[in-house]
């Protein structure tokens, strides 16, 4: 009992750490945006309220603290690092400011809003410019990512499993993507039961290792890698 209050404490304080790394305006303003300090930077994401996409959820905030308090075990340091689903930009921003090579994908109509907060806030700020990248997930991937040209070392993901109809495309976007040495680091936020049983889904792919934990959120964090000699199929994703 007195370990699991421990925890339960060092989990509360560090949510609370990672929660106090947004600033959100007191003013309400015609173009709604917040304020996050990373890797020594202050960040200003611009964000929108009628997409799920346009905005900053928690999950990716976890991310970025990780990412910024193992730069030892999981240094970005000149690594090709793309991250799917990148929304606002924020995790692929806090990635570049670590020195990492980093393409930010998304949808054609989340495209404008990424590309202005990547480029606003990493603009001469860091090692490498990140790039901005249309991305479906499941169609067309070797057109538009070639598996012979995807040398990724890591793809990140937050929350790109909540209130989506398009599962079994993400899990192709996962395999196709990942080579033998690739490293999925994927934030997910639990909330329905279609959702968490996606988790099981991905096992029948990857090897999947809970690598941070913080039940006061609801949000764990993955590490997955590619399980050798295993390739997607609707069969083995069900």
């Amino acid at each position: 009992m007195v370990l699991s209050s421990q925890r339960q404490n060092g989990d509360e304080q560090i949510a609370a750490e990672i929660i106090g790394r947004r600033f959100c305006p007191s003013l309400i303003t015609t173009r709604p945006w917040e304020r996050f300090h990373f890797i020594g930077h202050e960040i200003e994401i611009t964000e929108a309220t009628d997409s799920y996409g346009a905005v900053v959820w928690t999950s990716a905030l976890v991310l970025c603290h990780f990412l910024e308090t193992n730069v030892t075990s999981y240094s970005m340091v000149d690594k090709n690092v793309i991250e799917i689903g990148a929304g606002t930009g924020l995790v692929s921003i806090v990635a570049s400011f670590l020195g990492a090579h980093v393409t930010a994908t998304d949808l054609p109509d989340m495209l404008g809003n990424l590309q202005y907060n990547v480029f606003r806030n990493t603009k001469m700020r860091c090692k490498h410019q990140p790039q901005v990248k249309e991305l479906f997930w499941g169609l067309d991937l070797e057109k538009t990512f070639p598996r012979s040209l995807c040398q990724f070392d890591y793809i990140l993901a937050a929350d790109v499993v909540y209130h989506h109809p398009y599962l079994d495309e993400l899990l192709l976007t996962f395999d196709h993507l990942c080579q033998d040495n690739t490293v999925i680091l994927w934030a997910m936020q639990f909330r329905q039961e279609k959702e968490n049983r996606f988790v099981d889904r991905v096992q029948n792919l990857f090897d999947l290792e809970v690598i941070s934990d913080f039940p006061s959120l609801n949000i764990t964090l993955f590490k997955a890698e590619r399980r050798r000699n295993v390739k997607w199929s609707p069969v083995t994703a069900s």
